[in-house]
């Protein structure tokens, strides 16, 4: 997972769904019943874990945008602890709202936690994670462009993904060799190959001071050296086998 839904537009869509089924969940299940609670009760004390549920999740989306913007791509990782951000926060307010003079619930934390937010759990979860799926099949197809970003605040370059040539490293800094008009120009950034690297998998490794966008490799000029667009570069021993896989 290097991507993830970032449209607010789908995750209002998503926050909304969770919450209409938590809805759902509360009143026709009765989770706990405390007196004599009749349907208008349940109706009332339903639209409030609806609520809950809802504003939860929009919060959640909104602290993930700020992460994914921040480093430029998702992992299994972060998407975990997008549930686990969820489900603390939806547990602590829900909880306060079962205690409080609406419910007046009866249950301690513990017993709130098995007897009630298990189940919700077991049941939203599975929902949860196929409806995210779903949000990234939303994702309207873009040019492909990407941001480079360097560790000085002015070491930005966007680029369309296909412009990139190549990316060399230059001590501290690396060079980014791009097309602009089908002219090769350059950008030195203060960053390393292999942070450039793992944040755009799609480039290959042929020299320990050397990545090539694949789709700009033309052909070995010898055993040592390869042609790509408008210019050539040492290949190393160690890296040949990654050229010859393309």
């Amino acid at each position: 997972m290097n991507t993830l839904n970032t449209s607010i537009k789908h995750n209002t869509f998503i926050g909304a769904f969770i919450s209409i089924w938590c809805f759902l969940f509360a009143f026709f299940s009765k989770p706990f019943e405390h007196g004599t609670m009749d349907t208008q009760k349940w109706i009332y004390v339903s639209v409030g874990y609806s609520f809950i549920t809802f504003f939860t999740y929009l919060i959640v989306s909104y602290y993930q945008n700020i992460i994914y913007k921040k480093l430029q791509k998702w992992s299994a990782f972060l998407e975990i602890s997008v549930y686990i951000l969820f489900y603390s926060l939806f547990i602590l307010v829900s909880y306060a709202y079962y205690r409080s003079s609406v419910i007046q619930g009866t249950y301690g934390f513990i017993q709130y936690l098995t007897s009630i937010i298990t189940n919700i759990i077991l049941i939203l979860t599975p929902l949860l994670l196929f409806i995210r799926w779903y949000a990234l099949k939303l994702i309207p197809t873009k040019e492909d462009e990407i941001t480079i970003i360097g560790d000085n605040k002015l070491d930005v370059l966007k680029i369309k993904q296909s412009d990139l040539v190549c990316i060399s490293n230059e001590q501290n800094y690396v060079e980014i060799y791009f097309l602009d008009n089908y002219n090769l120009k350059s950008k030195l950034i203060r960053s390393s190959l292999k942070r450039i690297k793992s944040n755009y998998n799609f480039l290959i490794q042929i020299h320990r001071s050397h990545l090539i966008n694949p789709s700009h490799f033309i052909s070995w000029k010898d055993s040592k050296t390869i042609f790509i667009t408008q210019k050539e570069l040492p290949v190393s021993k160690n890296y040949k086998n990654q050229l010859f896989k393309i």
